[in-house]
């Protein structure tokens, strides 16, 4: 039997926050990456994103829930890498430049997301 790949990807703040919030389409990708079927990449700045949309009051975490959620959902399986700030690269939004800056540094080639700036780049090389 050969070695199984694993997929490296990255994951935008909607699609993660709504796979650990929210039954559904997004919770699928839960099993796949407690399974080592996909590797999760993140940088800090998603990171920090991440736990601010998860305190926002609509959600109505505790500091504790949050905090459970980051160490034992994302920090366990998800791989921090350093990422280096290119040039502004989703010209409509550029707060979502890290997803990709994350990506190249991590060298996946797919981004899981649902936000229309970057769909609006699928299958784009910079």
């Amino acid at each position: 039997m050969g070695k199984v790949e694993v997929k490296p990807v990255v994951i935008d703040t909607n699609v993660v926050v709504s796979a650990l919030l929210f039954p559904g389409t997004s919770g699928r990708l839960i099993p796949l990456w407690k399974s080592g079927a996909i590797k999760p990449y993140a940088s800090n700045e998603m990171i920090d994103e991440y736990i601010r949309v998860l305190a926002y009051p609509k959600f109505e975490l505790s500091e504790q829930e949050i905090d459970l959620l980051l160490y034992h959902e994302i920090l366990r399986y998800f791989e921090i890498v350093k990422v280096l700030q290119g040039g502004r690269i989703v010209k409509n939004d550029p707060s979502d430049d890290k997803f990709i800056w994350c990506a190249e540094a991590a060298g996946a080639n797919v981004l899981i997301s649902g936000d229309r700036h970057l769909l609006r780049m699928k299958n784009t090389k910079k």
